[in-house]
């Protein structure tokens, strides 16, 4: 397979998958697919020319104000994808000129062309000068906390083989569904939601802490303390691609409150896992951002 890019996640809607295009070129056509028009360049923020490889999930704090804010004000839609090793936002390829310029001043920002890293001057992506649409108040939207644990874990690639079957009857075969959540509450009791993703050659599983038990538990690694995350699910309804801020919007104040956070967006919602022990905390500073955005 020649696809350097590649992430499939599970919820109870439906399946996404995020792939490079050629990954997608191997992609049989199917009805029941459906693709967004848009295509989309991935931004990777690198310390002293360095991903974070140190098998640690931090989440998407440590870029929340000085990436994702700036993006937001400046009405650049993102998805984003954490892994266990490091954080990619995706920006469609149309907003390149608005993110380098938006990004700049903060960054060295470099293309990679072959392999290589190239510098990327500003002013090679556009005519003139850029000014970028003032960014409408974002909408704030409802979340929900769900009741189960989750792990954020990575795998050696040469052990994938070994634990190729059961991840193909976690993802596909062996399903119960979700207990909704009770009419006027915002937590469900479980939800169905497992990502996988394989991204230059490192692999990344977000599993509920009952489906880790079906895999043999030798050749999941995890950070050193071993924690479980709840989730936080953004949006009562689908969100869509074109609005811009969901993202700001959480990582935003759980940065001001110093609580890391991982997050995944999906084609219908955004979801952010945080360490269950600050669960609490983190949908106290949510509901204050609501209460104050009403």
């Amino acid at each position: 397979m020649k696809c350097k890019f590649f992430s499939l996640t599970e919820t109870p809607e439906d399946y996404t998958i995020m792939l490079d295009e050629e990954g997608f070129k191997e992609l049989p056509p199917s009805e029941f697919m459906q693709v967004v028009d848009s295509t989309w360049l991935v931004l990777n923020v690198l310390s002293n020319g360095r991903s974070s490889t140190s098998f640690q999930a931090a989440g998407v704090t440590k870029i929340a104000k000085s990436v994702i804010a700036p993006l937001a004000e400046h009405n650049v839609s993102v998805l984003m994808l954490s892994t266990y090793q490091t954080d990619f936002i995706l920006v469609r390829e149309k907003d390149l000129p608005v993110v380098i310029h938006t990004l700049a001043g903060e960054f060295d920002i470099y293309k990679e062309v072959n392999g290589e890293s190239i510098p990327v001057n500003c002013d090679d992506v556009s005519n003139g000068f850029l000014k970028p649409k003032p960014a409408a108040n974002p909408t704030v939207h409802p979340v929900q906390s769900p009741q189960n644990k989750f792990c954020i874990l990575t795998v050696a690639p040469d052990t994938l083989p070994a634990i190729a079957t059961t991840l193909m009857d976690v993802l596909f075969y062996s399903h119960s569904p979700p207990k909704e959540a009770a009419p006027g509450s915002q937590d469900f009791d479980s939800i169905a939601f497992f990502a996988f993703s394989l991204i230059e050659g490192y692999i990344s599983i977000v599993m509920d802490a009952e489906t880790q038990k079906k895999f043999p538990r030798n050749l999941l690694l995890t950070s050193s303390t071993g924690e479980l995350w709840r989730m936080v699910r953004i949006g009562g309804q689908p969100l869509g691609f074109d609005e811009c801020g969901i993202v700001a919007q959480i990582a935003e104040p759980l940065a001001d409150a110093d609580i890391s956070a991982y997050y995944i967006s999906t084609f219908n919602f955004d979801h952010a896992l945080v360490p269950e022990e600050g669960i609490c905390s983190v949908i106290e500073v949510l509901q204050k951002r609501q209460e104050s955005g009403r």
